[in-house]
């Protein structure tokens, strides 16, 4: 969250009041809910589908420099193998972790802010997903990727394989027969 915004908008998804809080240090909220993911969670192999349900089981406590949100981020990801380019769907859960501050402390840019009240989790979630996101995901650690030659999964047949290859120049000789009759 950016400090250069003023208002959030409480009907979006990821804002969450924070009034009963109180600044009391201590005080505690949980929060067990589901949202709908946003856009971009995730890199073009391998995301979190948009709109798809986002479990969110977490703890919002009063501290004295603001709000700390922890807890854990259920998601479904979907995505292709970086080998063998099969579909990959999985259930996945990401911990969550940020700090939200309160107005009139010194913070930086980048830092969240409690603003009017509230929080908004978006860039937190956004941060806890994407960041554990594998760069390269595979279907399964031991994926053996596709065919050089042709192409195909050679995880449905380990033991594929083609015929020699014969050098073009030499591909006429290929046919004969030089076998000696002595």
């Amino acid at each position: 969250m950016n400090s250069v915004h003023h208002h959030l908008d409480r009907r979006r998804p990821y804002v969450f009041d924070v009034l009963e809080l109180g600044r009391r240090p201590g005080a505690m909220k949980e929060i067990q809910t589901s949202v709908p993911a946003p856009v971009d969670l995730g890199y073009e192999v391998i995301a979190v589908p948009q709109d798809s349900e986002v479990g969110l089981d977490l703890k919002l406590e009063a501290v004295v420099e603001g709000v700390l949100a922890t807890g854990t981020v259920h998601a479904e990801i979907r995505g292709e193998c970086a080998r063998c380019l099969s579909q990959i769907e999985d259930e996945k859960s990401f911990e969550l972790q940020e700090l939200y501050f309160y107005p009139g402390n010194e913070v930086d840019e980048e830092e969240s802010l409690v603003i009017d009240d509230a929080i908004d989790l978006e860039e937190a979630l956004r941060d806890a997903v994407v960041l554990e996101l594998p760069f390269t995901p595979l279907c399964d650690p031991d994926c053996l990727g596709l065919c050089q030659e042709c192409g195909f999964n050679l995880n449905n047949d380990p033991g594929h394989g083609h015929d020699e290859k014969v050098d073009p120049r030499w591909e006429k000789l290929a046919g004969l027969d030089l076998r000696s009759d002595n």
